[in-house]
């Protein structure tokens, strides 16, 4: 990293210590799973003069995720526009409007041609020629396709804009779609949620910064680091499911005590996200649905979130350990040492047992809340 570089951004930042921006970049690659060896290549990726261009469509959307954009203090958004990247057009964020907007809109696109990164926000209606969404006199789809061709890399951000989402659900009178399903043929980074934890944003876009490609994603576009997990793996209410200790109603003594909201229609284990790791609005332990005692209803995930009922019971066909066990590692390639193989079993054993606890209570009569295990 550039001496000249750091001290640009230690300016914008009132004075920011190399040492805190490099806990920043460290931080930053943890997130993306990455080793922490590859913080310095991160920092010299964010303090590069060159910043890339963004632009952001926002289609039939509730602007939700350009304010999860707004919250996040590692980077601000001041940061993130001034110094991270160059955030050329956003039609909630922008000083100008109408056609002066449309116009600084073109610009970039034509300035930046193969260079820029376009950013989705909301579905987009193709019923009847895409009227039921119209921009400065077009359709947005005609904008969105006309953009993604000439874009280096496009970003879907929101479950609207990843697959539909809440614009799509039935009877979807507009014909609402997902931007992976409009702009078939092209990669399409998906980063759905209602709203998306901007740092899943953020962590994607630096991650093309560094390495000029995009991260590992899943069959659904998503990026690994983020959406490899289940949400139930890493909940903190997943030691009261291994238990058998379920809320049965809202406001009851399992539910004032943090006991598992799966009975109440908790989609965590069948979705997949990192809402439990990654809180929200850099608010501390609870800042996420389950943590304020309200079940998870599947948004990241397609087919789950807005298409099953709120309060109805989550498919638990992915049932797995809890991510807090250790992992199992050979020794010197000669196989499973015999305390791995130990700890096989005894993971084994509790898997076993959280099954029996979790099968026998889910069987039991809904009256009152359930206390067994305590």
């Amino acid at each position: 990293m550039k001496e000249q570089d750091f001290s640009r951004v230690s300016e914008r930042l009132n004075g920011i210590s190399r040492r805190d921006f490099m806990k920043f970049c460290t931080v930053m690659a943890a997130g993306m799973g990455l080793p922490l060896e590859f913080a310095p290549q991160i920092a010299a990726a964010v303090t590069a003069p060159q910043r890339p261009p963004v632009i952001w469509l926002s289609g039939s959307a509730c602007t939700g995720c350009t304010e999860s954009l707004l919250r996040p203090s590692h980077p601000s958004l001041e940061h993130l526009i001034l110094d991270l990247i160059s955030l050329d057009y956003n039609e909630t964020l922008n000083a100008g409007a109408g056609h002066q907007a449309e116009a600084a809109l073109q610009a970039s696109i034509q300035k930046n041609a193969g260079k820029f990164i376009l950013v989705v926000e909301g579905a987009i209606p193709v019923k009847d020629n895409g009227v039921y969404c119209m921009i400065g006199g077009k359709p947005f789809s005609e904008i969105v396709r006309d953009t993604a061709a000439k874009a280096a890399a496009v970003i879907a951000i929101g479950s609207c804009a990843s697959w539909g989402g809440v614009a799509a659900a039935k009877p979807n009178p507009t014909g609402a779609i997902g931007a992976p399903e409009f702009l078939k043929g092209k990669t399409v980074v998906t980063i759905p949620g209602c709203p998306p934890n901007a740092y899943n944003f953020l962590s994607t876009v630096i991650h093309f910064l560094t390495f000029k490609k995009l991260p590992s994603l899943d069959q659904k576009g998503r990026p690994k680091f983020a959406y490899g997990r289940l949400i139930h793996e890493n909940c903190e209410r997943r030691p009261h499911f291994d238990a058998g200790r379920f809320a049965i109603k809202f406001g009851d003594e399992g539910h004032r005590k943090g006991y598992c909201l799966y009975k109440l229609g908790c989609k965590g284990p069948m979705t997949f996200a990192n809402c439990p790791a990654i809180l929200f609005n850099d608010v501390g332990p609870g800042a996420w649905p389950v943590g304020t005692g309200h079940p998870c209803f599947g948004c990241t995930e397609e087919g789950v979130g807005f298409n099953i009922p709120l309060h109805a019971q989550a498919d638990l066909k992915y049932i797995t350990p809890g991510s807090a066990y250790p992992h199992i590692v050979s020794e010197r390639g000669e196989g499973a040492s015999v305390g791995a193989v130990a700890l096989v079993a005894g993971v084994a054993g509790v898997a076993l047992g959280a099954g029996v606890a979790v099968a026998k209570n889910l069987g039991k009569p809904e009256q009152g809340s359930s206390s067994e295990g305590e």
